[in-house]
């Protein structure tokens, strides 16, 4: 029987000049390939070890949880497309940390990287102005998005890396 190892990752070089939405873009790419980078060649069960007690962050995690976030604010907030519930819940609001001993770690990497599709083009159409208002009251724009999101791989990916060096002792970029 072969053991699932997570695939290796298709990262290409962020962007250094060109027009604001391919930079975005870019970056949010490269940020995007960094986690499966963080996943390329460990096991299922590698993939949800966490990083220190009394932590449950592990690489599953937070590729389910990149999933749902993607999810969020591209698909149902900027796009204005249906909200729906990956692995989180209003009575499991933390499901993608918390339910990945018994996840299926190659269905979720698929999930994510079929999510990214999905995401790029329910936005693809829209303007980096496009703005909607937040169930909040606070009015965003595509831009905002894009910026945020790029913010929020940036830290994972911090974890990510910390995570991945305990597993295996790899570190990188």
């Amino acid at each position: 029987m072969t053991t699932w190892t997570a695939p290796e990752a298709q990262r290409e070089s962020e962007p250094f000049t060109g027009p604001e939405r391919a930079m975005l873009q870019g970056w949010l790419d490269w940020h995007r390939q960094t986690l499966l980078t963080k996943c390329a060649g460990l096991t299922a069960e590698q993939l949800k070890t966490a990083s220190t007690e009394p932590s449950n962050l592990t690489l599953l995690g937070l590729v389910r949880h990149m999933t749902e976030v993607e999810h969020s604010w591209f698909s149902t907030r900027a796009a204005g497309g249906p909200v729906v519930d990956i692995y989180c819940s209003d009575d499991n609001r933390d499901g993608d940390f918390d339910d990945v001993a018994d996840a299926d770690a190659e269905a979720d990497l698929a999930a994510f990287r079929a999510k990214l599709i999905t995401v790029d083009q329910d936005v693809a159409d829209l303007p980096l102005d496009h703005e909607f208002t937040t169930s909040r009251g606070r009015t965003l724009s595509l831009r905002w998005v894009y910026i945020h999101m790029i913010e929020e791989y940036a830290r994972h990916n911090g974890h990510a890396d910390l995570i991945r060096e305990r597993i295996d002792g790899a570190t990188g970029d």
